[in-house]
C-alpha cells in the first residue's frame, strides 16, 4: 500500500472505468452481477485505486465504498461463517449507497448437518449439528436482524456443502428434510438454494424449490454438473428470479484455486464453458425481464471482475 498521496490525480483504474458503464446499464435491466467478496488487494490498480487506501486495515475497512461505483451487488460470503451483531449489519450498510444491494449467504449454523473434522471447529469437529435447519434460530438471529435492510437484501442463500450419503442419499430424502424449513420462512425476504450434491438435481427438489418459490443457485463446483448442464433443465428454473454463482472449474478443489490463483489480479485460465453458460443467463434474463443476481469468484479463473468483463463484452 502506498503511504503517501500522489501529487496529481491518480486515473481511475481501467477495468473500472468499462465495467462501471456496463454493469449500471445491467442493473437497470434487473440483471445484478457482482463479485463473492470485495477486500481483494490484487484489484488495486484495477477496480480500485491505490490513492485512496494509506494502509492494508484502511483499505479493508474502507474498499467496500469504492466497489460499490462499480459494482451494483456483492455476495457478502463471510455472513456463512458467523450470525453477525446488529451493530456489524449497521456499520457495513452505512458504508454504501442506499441503492447498493447485497446477497447473503446464511450461517453454516443452519445449513450444515454435522460439523467437519476441522481444527477451527474445535470441540464441536466431526460432531452432529444440532442447529441444522433450526427456522426460529436463523429468523431470530439472522432475519430479525437484517429486516430493517430488507429493501437492499433482495436475496438470501442457502448454501448446503457436500453432505455424506450416509446422512442423506438422494433428491427426496434432502427434500424431506428442507420442506418443513422453507415452509417456516418468512415471506418478506427472496431466498435461493444451492446445493453441492449433484444427487440432489433430481425432482422432489426442484417442485419443492417451485412450490416455495425459491430459486435453485445454478452453480459451478468441483463436485456439480456443468454450468450449461444445469440451465439446460428447465425445471431447474424454480422460482421468478434466477440466481448463478461461478465459483470453481469442476474438478478443482477451493485449495487448489487458491494456490493458483493468488493474489487475484489476473486472468490465469479462460473458462470459456463457464463464461458461455453465464451469458445464456444473461440472455434469458433479458427475454424473460426476470430479476437475475450472477456473482462471480476469483477461484474460478483468477480476478473476478475481469470474468464480468469477458461475460458482459
Amino acid at each position: 500500500m502506498p503511504e503517501t498521496l500522489p501529487l496529481f490525480p491518480e486515473p481511475e483504474p481501467e477495468t473500472k472505468s468499462i465495467l462501471t458503464p456496463r454493469l449500471r446499464a445491467l442493473a437497470a435491466q434487473n440483471i445484478f452481477i457482482g463479485t463473492s467478496s470485495w477486500k481483494y488487494p490484487g484489484w488495486i490498480g484495477q477496480i480500485y485505486t491505490s490513492h485512496r487506501y494509506t494502509s492494508q486495515k484502511r483499505f479493508e475497512a474502507e474498499c467496500l465504498a469504492e466497489y460499490a461505483e462499480t459494482f451494483p451487488i456483492v455476495c457478502g460470503d463471510f455472513a456463512f461463517y458467523q450470525f453477525p451483531s446488529p451493530q456489524f449489519w449497521q456499520k457495513l450498510f452505512a458504508l454504501v449507497p442506499q441503492s447498493f444491494l447485497f446477497a447473503f449467504k446464511t450461517p453454516e449454523e443452519i445449513t450444515r448437518p454435522r460439523f467437519p473434522s476441522h481444527p477451527r471447529y474445535g470441540v464441536r469437529a466431526g460432531s452432529a449439528n444440532p442447529s441444522f435447519l433450526d427456522a426460529e434460530l436463523f429468523k431470530t438471529n439472522f432475519l430479525d436482524l437484517l429486516r430493517p435492510y430488507a429493501s437492499r437484501v433482495p436475496l438470501i442463500i442457502f448454501e448446503f456443502g457436500a453432505i455424506p450419503r450416509s446422512i442423506l442419499e438422494n433428491a427426496a430424502e434432502f427434500a424431506a428434510v428442507l420442506k418443513p424449513f422453507l415452509a417456516k420462512l418468512p415471506g418478506d425476504f427472496r431466498y435461493a438454494v444451492e446445493i453441492r450434491n449433484p444427487e440432489f438435481l433430481g425432482e422432489a427438489y426442484f417442485a419443492l424449490l417451485h412450490e416455495h418459490g425459491i430459486a435453485h443457485v445454478f452453480n459451478a463446483w468441483t463436485h456439480m454438473p456443468p454450468l450449461a448442464e444445469q440451465i439446460a433443465r428447465a425445471e431447474a428454473f424454480t422460482a421468478s428470479f434466477t440466481v448463478s454463482r461461478a465459483l470453481l472449474t469442476p474438478g478443482r478443489t477451493y485449495e487448489a484455486a487458491v494456490e493458483t490463483f493468488q493474489p487475484y489480479s489476473a486472468i490465469r485460465e479462460p473458462n470459456q464453458a463457464v463464461r458461455d453458460a453465464l451469458r445464456q443467463v444473461l440472455v434469458r434474463a433479458k427475454l424473460r425481464s426476470e430479476p437475475t443476481y450472477i456473482f462471480v469468484n476469483n477461484r474460478l479463473e483468477g480476478f473476478a471482475p475481469g470474468t464480468i468483463l469477458a461475460v458482459t463484452g
